[in-house]
């Protein structure tokens, strides 16, 4: 019975990419390890970016550095 646990931020995935995503992981574990469908098990969280961290920073954060950042500078 697989489970897989898919974690996303929470920055406007919509319920078809959500869709898209459930029938992608069942299909993939239904082609590499042979198991049924119906009894895997899809879960999506999605994380607010305040709870996503990259490094030493906030994915909060890093996506406001970026959006102030000229393009071309780092």
């Amino acid at each position: 019975m697989p489970y897989i646990n898919i974690k996303v931020t929470d920055e406007g995935v919509t319920n078809e990419q959500k869709q898209a995503l459930i029938k992608g992981a069942t299909e993939l574990v239904v082609d590499v390890l042979n198991k049924s469908p119906q009894t895997t098990f899809v879960v999506i969280d999605e994380v607010n970016t305040d709870n996503w961290g990259i490094g030493f920073d906030q994915v909060t954060e890093l996506r406001r550095q970026a959006s102030t950042t000229p393009a071309g500078k780092s």
